[in-house]
């Protein structure tokens, strides 16, 4: 496999969570890492801490000038783009019967459309460098949480445009693929509002025991997914579950 060293990586969403742990981990490595979210202090303070092999810009990517912004950005700051890591998404939950249209369009915008149009605009630069991308999807597609249906129906979908953008990619050299994370202590809750920080640690850390390997995972653990996807030349079009073996439903029956 390629090396990660010198490779340009854009990785959406990445002020804190799963994408500050992936930017920390391909920039000690060599890499040339571009983040963005939301949030500008946070974004600054991620990319600031990281160093020079870091870049941070403050971008919605639901918003098509701040996507064209933020692939120009990550070509010239890592003089190309070897990887774009989908990350980026937001959390919605509540009963079949009270759900609001607007917020379930919402999610769909932020958990799918939005990557689907970067995956778009970072196709040219990836192709000159037989690239990769990865989205994320999420153990709701394995496990039935109630409540939880406008996030799994998008992460469903995230899975689905794994396999046909592998498909309609793979003749250009680029690679699509997938994570499909466990539980693992981010702040995605406490963005949307649904919990504090000290009810998301507990629920979560109340999720260990149905994880085969009877805990909760780390950031680090997916950036290791991650990096190799982004390295694997010979693997595309897969979901990779990274879930402690939350998926497996495990039962004491």
């Amino acid at each position: 496999m390629r090396s990660v060293e010198g490779m340009s990586i854009l990785i959406t969403g990445g002020g804190s969570g799963l994408g500050e742990g992936a930017a920390r981990y391909f920039a000690v490595r060599g890499a040339r890492v571009t983040i963005c979210g939301r949030r500008l202090e946070k974004i600054e303070a991620v990319a600031n801490s990281i160093g020079p092999n870091c870049l941070g810009l403050q971008a919605d990517i639901t918003k098509a000038e701040d996507r064209d912004r933020l692939v120009e950005a990550a070509v010239a700051h890592g003089g190309g783009l070897h990887g774009l890591v989908n990350n980026a998404g937001n959390m919605m939950r509540g009963p079949i019967a009270e759900l609001d249209e607007q917020g379930l369009l919402d999610i769909f915008h932020t958990n799918v459309v939005a990557g689907m149009m970067l995956t778009g605009l970072a196709q040219p630069h990836l192709a000159k460098e037989g690239g990769a991308i990865v989205f994320m999807g999420s153990v709701h597609t394995r496990r039935a949480f109630p409540g939880a249906s406008p996030y799994a129906a998008s992460k469903g979908a995230v899975e689905a445009l794994t396999k046909v953008l592998a498909a309609e990619l793979g003749s250009q050299n680029i690679r699509v693929n997938c994570i499909v994370p466990g539980a693992v202590l981010t702040e995605i809750n406490q963005r949307a509002g649904l919990f504090d920080d000290e009810a998301a640690a507990k629920r979560l850390n109340d999720m260990a025991s149905s994880h085969v390997l009877g805990r909760i995972g780390r950031e680090e653990e997916i950036a290791e997914a991650m990096d190799y996807l982004l390295r694997a030349e010979w693997t595309t079009g897969t979901s990779v579950e990274v879930d402690g073996g939350l998926g497996l439903g495990l039962t004491n029956a």
